[in-house]
């Protein structure tokens, strides 16, 4: 893939294993989700490829709500997140959901709402309260498997639908937090600021704002919500576009660690 600002190649060839070869080589009975052992996964991911609008929910809504509940990273949401990047670019991601965004901008949310879960924010916040993060082996897995995930998502950054771009860059910003990726924050920068900081949502332009002020990048003339207390119906929740989840940055999200 090529760099957006010298134009070379910026990442290697990413082989990810096929979405069947992750379901079938996981031992998924053994793992466990917010509500017992992960045997059911094998049988209700695959729902989101369904030609049935009502499976493709149940299947969307089984992957925020069960496998990653609130926010909380279980040992089913590492494989989980491993299937989700190998089924990102199946056509099939473009069927529409409930809210009538494409699938790949909801499957993409998810993965910007696991990546935060796995943020320096998190481990900075478990480190004040005297719980490390290597207490939380799930954190460690999805931080290990962040070069990979941004790659997958950055490839959809120049996406068509302005939907799938917004949604490819905020999953891209609580990647970025890995040493291995900041060399590519010049080349994110500039969608943050152009796309993700002129978006029609304001959580995602409050985002774009976060992340460039984080960054020491300049946010000036971008403009988030004038009260963060006035919620708009027609707006969506930030970055978790879906209904099954308040988003990474809600105060339902985990803090302080899942709940063993």
């Amino acid at each position: 893939m090529a760099d957006l600002v010298t134009g070379e190649e910026s990442f290697p060839s990413v082989d990810l294993p096929t979405p069947e070869r992750v379901l079938a080589d996981t031992g998924w009975a053994s793992l466990w989700h917010a509500y017992g052992p992960a045997a059911d996964v094998p049988a209700q991911l695959p729902a989101l490829f369904s030609d049935d609008q009502n499976a493709r929910e149940a299947g969307l809504q089984f992957l925020f709500g069960t496998v990653h509940h609130q926010g909380t990273l279980y040992e089913a949401t590492v494989p989980a997140a491993l299937y989700v990047a190998s089924i990102l670019r199946d056509p099939r991601t473009n069927l529409a959901t409930d809210q009538r965004l494409p699938l790949r901008a909801e499957l993409l949310a998810w993965i910007a709402s696991v990546g935060q879960t796995a943020s320096d924010d998190l481990e900075d916040s478990r480190r004040e309260n005297g719980s490390p993060l290597a207490a939380y082996p799930q954190a460690v897995a999805i931080r290990k498997m962040r070069p990979l995930l941004f790659t997958t998502a950055f490839d959809l950054t120049e996406h068509p639908d302005r939907r799938i771009r917004e949604a490819a860059i905020a999953a891209c910003i609580p990647l970025m937090d890995d040493p291995q990726l900041q060399h590519h924050r010049a080349a994110l920068v500039p969608l943050v600021r152009q796309v993700l900081g002129t978006s029609e949502l304001w959580q995602h332009r409050e985002r774009a704002i976060d992340a460039l002020d984080a960054w020491g990048e300049d946010s000036s003339g971008l403009e988030g919500q004038q009260n963060p207390f006035e919620f708009c119906d027609s707006d969506l929740p930030p970055i978790a576009t879906s209904v099954w989840t308040a988003g990474p940055w809600s105060s339902t999200s985990d803090a302080d660690g899942p709940p063993f």
